[in-house]
């Protein structure tokens, strides 16, 4: 079926058709299409006239459309400014000899940022070492004269509510990068790149980026000539033990990158600060440990003692633009935390849901229009009307954010999750738009700019179809690019 998004892309129409004939035609021309619940909205903002509606009050799983609300609420609440501390603390300083009685924590701040990302973003792969971060942190503790810490190496997340998966996350989410844990320390993304290269027949070489000794592999994949490359991955909640087995082929030599989450970014951040303290001299009594605080616990007091190292992270609009432009499901869940945690004293996801409920209020958007389980649209559970995503749209567009708000969209055929889109159409850079996918799902919600309506705002959702992603895709695509003209 790799012929249908390229005809779907190219169906000509007669100028005499309106554009919902044209719409309706594009939905038509595609069997898996056909059988998908659709619902549309698109409005002329200058006028506020509606071009095109469907289904336009009914509910959808809008998937990653969600980082829309997300977005616009951190954007409205923070501000594109606001920037994130991570630190790391003693109860004392270091005594005359370089010692620190007891533990030493690494306090986390939310920062979404502590990562090799570049910041303003840039499209492409990410260069460098993932706990570059963590390194420098290091250096910071040791040129305050620390030699030999007595306790613990604490990983300190308990500004928010240890609750790291959502409420309609997938059993199987967990496992990968786009499933990994939300905690208020949150290194490299929480993820580990395990890479499997086949160069002979037998067990094929395994590296590790960041190449820290935190879970035991076990590896029973099994490499020779002509084998086909499917490799599975396992691990057991709360294990940190990964289970690898399957089979790849070595003739030619294959290579298969892993993206997995860390369980417990908080440990795995520890056993970092730790590793990297002992690879400059510094004698650790005690052991690397996660501290986290649960719903019935109180929020920690401000005063954390004595702040050995400190970072401090970029502008909170360069997490923004990760968020929307690469889908990052992560920084969402953060950013919905720290609005929480600013607006209403608690760093949880129900605190960041209520704030949403009282944001989405301000919008225009009724109660009845949405039930959002989450910051990231992970969830199976939340839901959406199309008419709700166009009316945020709006707001946003009119707000005194909007050049800030259309820069954290991604590009038609540029840039972030719409980079391969459009087949190189020259009129996908009119459209900025935030997609969404899960199995079933496909949408698509931003802005067209049309050549003769001026600016559009659009919310296309696609869901209960049982054909291939790319196909619906495709005609979301198409109908996308006839909001341009």
């Amino acid at each position: 079926m790799r012929w249908i998004p390229l005809f779907l892309l190219f169906v000509q129409f007669s100028p005499a058709d309106t554009l919902r004939q044209r719409i309706e035609s594009a939905m038509e021309a595609s069997a898996g299409a056909r059988g998908a619940f659709w619902g549309m909205v698109a409005v002329e903002l200058e006028t506020g006239t509606a071009l095109y509606e469907t289904n336009a009050n009914r509910f959808f799983v809008p998937a990653s459309t969600t980082k829309l609300v997300t977005t616009a609420l951190a954007l409205a609440r923070l501000g594109p400014d606001y920037r994130f501390e991570t630190t790391v603390c003693a109860d004392a300083p270091p005594d005359a000899r370089g010692r620190i009685a007891g533990e030493l924590r690494l306090v986390g701040g939310g920062d979404p940022m502590l990562t090799v990302r570049v910041a303003p973003y840039q499209r492409g792969q990410i260069e460098g070492n993932p706990l570059q971060a963590i390194e420098t942190l290091a250096e910071q503790v040791c040129a305050r004269g620390v030699r030999r810490i007595d306790g613990d190496i604490v990983g300190d997340d308990t500004i928010y509510t240890w609750e790291p998966y959502p409420e309609g996350w997938s059993a199987g989410d967990p496992v990968w990068d786009y499933g990994a844990p939300v905690s208020a320390l949150a290194v490299s993304d929480n993820t580990v790149r395990v890479t499997l290269r086949a160069t002979a027949r037998g067990t094929p070489v395994l590296s590790l980026l960041p190449a820290l000794e935190f879970y035991t592999i076990d590896n029973r994949v099994r490499a020779g000539p002509g084998l086909e490359n499917k490799v599975f991955v396992e691990r057991l909640p709360g294990s940190r033990q990964l289970r690898l087995w399957g089979t790849m082929s070595s003739d030619p030599p294959s290579t298969i990158p892993l993206l997995l989450a860390v369980h417990d970014p908080a440990l795995y951040a520890a056993h970092a600060l730790a590793d990297a303290l002992a690879r400059r001299g510094v004698s650790i009594g005690g052991r690397a440990v996660a501290r986290h605080r649960f719903a019935n616990e109180e929020a920690p007091a401000e005063a954390r003692g004595v702040v050995l190292a400190r970072r401090t992270s970029p502008p909170l609009i360069e997490a923004l633009r990760v968020i929307d432009k690469v889908s990052q499901n992560l920084h969402a869940e953060m950013v919905l935390r720290e609005v929480a945690r600013i607006r209403r004293g608690k760093g949880s996801r129900e605190a960041g849901l209520e704030e949403m409920r009282a944001f989405l209020t301000e919008v225009g958007v009724g109660a009845h229009e949405y039930d959002f389980a989450d910051g990231s649209g992970l969830s199976r559970l939340g839901l959406v009307t199309p008419g709700a995503l166009c009316k945020l749209l709006r707001y946003m567009y009119d707000s005194p954010h909007r050049e800030t708000w259309l820069s954290l969209l991604p590009l038609g055929g540029e840039d972030g999750t719409l980079s391969t889109r459009f087949n190189g159409r020259r009129d996908a850079r009119r459209i900025r738009a935030k997609t969404g996918s899960l199995t079933h799902v496909a949408t698509l919600a931003g802005y067209a700019e049309s050549k003769t309506r001026g600016m559009v705002a659009f919310a296309i959702l696609a869901n209960n179809f049982n054909a291939p992603g790319s196909e619906i895709r495709a005609v979301i695509d198409r109908i996308a690019l006839m909001l341009t003209e």
